[in-house]
């Protein structure tokens, strides 16, 4: 699939067949993810891949948002040292994976991680280290089902030329 196109029919999906993602095209999402942008290209992201099901149900049962972690074959959990900018790299990161993992035909949903309060739960089950902060995660695998678009708001709404 072409990247526009990628870019135009990534949904958040929720709802996982429990296939196994292939190595090799895991490896490609995260190679996405390592070659995003970067503030002066310090490359602070750190990805913590979570395939093993007891694990991702107890990431699971930690976020009320992301109970659908559990069912997923994988979780990307995306960490960044601190850095001035950590949380736009991150992000950045985070948005690479979620167009590469359409990209090959899989299903994502970005589920928040630095404002909430499982941040410290999520990076010692984890075994990060200190300094290290949580960006959010990924889940990811085969959707079971399509996802419905919600409407999103036109161009000429939101786009100010020179000025508001």
């Amino acid at each position: 699939m072409d990247a526009l196109k990628a870019l135009k029919t990534r949904r958040s999906i929720r709802a996982y067949r429990p296939d196994p993602v292939p190595a090799a095209m895991l490896d490609d999402i995260l190679d996405c993810g390592r070659l995003a942008a970067t503030a002066r290209n310090l490359q602070p992201w750190e990805f913590v891949v979570v395939t093993d099901p007891s694990l991702r149900y107890r990431l699971a049962d930690l976020i009320e948002t992301g109970r659908f972690i559990a069912d997923a074959p994988v979780c990307i959990v995306v960490f960044c040292r601190e850095t001035k900018y950590w949380l736009e790299d991150g992000c950045a990161a985070i948005q690479n994976m979620l167009v590469a993992a359409r990209a090959h035909g899989l299903g994502s949903c970005w589920v928040a991680g630095e404002k909430k309060p499982y941040v410290g739960q999520v990076a010692e089950l984890l075994g990060v280290p200190a300094g290290v902060k949580l960006v959010g995660l990924i889940a990811l695998g085969y959707a079971a089902g399509s996802a419905e678009s919600p409407p999103k708001r036109p161009l000429a709404e939101i786009v100010h030329r020179e000025k508001w």
